[in-house]
This record gives C-alpha cells, structure tokens and sequence, in this order.
C-alpha cells in the first residue's frame, strides 16, 4: 500500500465521519433540542434544550467545515507530497502528533460528562436536573464515538506517516519505489 492511499484513506474517513456522523448527530441533537423545547417549556425542556443546542450547532458546523476542507487539505498535502516530501513530512507530523496527543484529553472530557450527567440525574429530584443529566449524558456519549472513531483513523496515518520519514532518511529504501511503504 503506498503513502498516498493511506492518505486518503485517512482524509476519506474523515470526510466520510464530518457529513455522514457529526453533521447529522449535530442536527439530530438540534432536533431534540428543539422538541425539548416545544414539549416542556418549564426547567425541564429548557436544562434539557440548552446543551442539546449547543453541543447541535457545533457539531453541526465542525462537521460541515470538516467536510468541506477534505478535499483542499488532500489535494495540497499530495502536491507537497509530489514537490518535497521531506517538507511535508515535517510538517504533517508534529501535526498528526499534536492530534493524538489530544486524544486522552477529548475522551476523558466525554467520559467526564457522562458521569457528571450521571450523578446530577441521580442526585437530585428537581426538574432541571432531570433534563440537564441525559443531556449531558448524551453529549458525552455522541462526542466520545466520534472521537474513537477519529482517533482510530489517525493513529495508522501517524504511523504510516513516521515509517515514510524513517525510510526517507534511510538509505536503504525497503523497496524500489519510494511511495511503497514496509506494510503487510
């Protein structure tokens, strides 16, 4: 397999993951949000509402946004790729390493409103907090899906990514042609 389609197969997921999973969770959550709302108009729709409405219009426009730079970001990264790919390399890296090193911090930030959703669900008996806790239990769980399934697209690309500079610093390529990375 060579460099490039894992990059793109990487980008693909991601383009994939922005309009067909965050975009449509975000106008899901809109929706309920909304439903809340319109069904309950007291501390109870309103605690439920708000961080549906929220968490719905962020993730709503990161998917969108994500969506739509896909191509332009696959498009200047092979044609980096094709004049200097040393260049790219140094600068797709520590990026790649930035992005996996976030990834403790998302998830326990996921996992954090789950069990804080939890606690003030069972804590109290007042109506706002029965609103606000499967809210926030359910943020918490659509944000951690989405973010184990970047997580597991990134981590190959990281790796795939490091084995190219390796090789390109190697003078002993593993094989003839330089995009073909050592992959099973």
């Amino acid at each position: 397999m060579t460099f490039i389609d894992i990059l793109q197969a990487y980008f693909r997921g991601e383009r994939i993951e922005a309009f067909f999973y965050i975009l449509p969770a975000g106008l899901l959550l809109i929706g309920m949000g909304i439903t809340a709302l319109v069904s309950d108009r007291g501390a109870f729709g309103w605690s439920m509402a708000i961080p549906l409405l929220l968490f719905g219009l962020i993730a709503a426009g990161t998917g969108l946004q994500v969506g739509t730079r896909t191509a332009s970001q696959v498009a200047a990264l092979e044609a980096q790729y094709a004049q200097n790919p040393a260049q790219m390399l140094a600068t797709e890296i520590p990026r790649m390493e930035k992005v996996n090193a976030n990834w403790p911090i998302y998830l326990t930030t996921w996992a954090a409103l789950v069990v804080i959703g939890l606690v003030i669900r069972f804590a109290s008996s007042s109506d706002w907090a029965h609103g606000l806790g499967p809210a926030l239990i359910l943020v918490g769980a659509i944000g951690f899906l989405i973010d184990g399934f970047a997580e597991r697209r990134a981590r190959p690309y990281t790796e795939a990514l490091t084995q190219l500079a390796a090789a390109h610093e190697s003078e002993h390529r593993p094989s003839a042609n330089p995009d073909q990375l050592p992959f099973d």
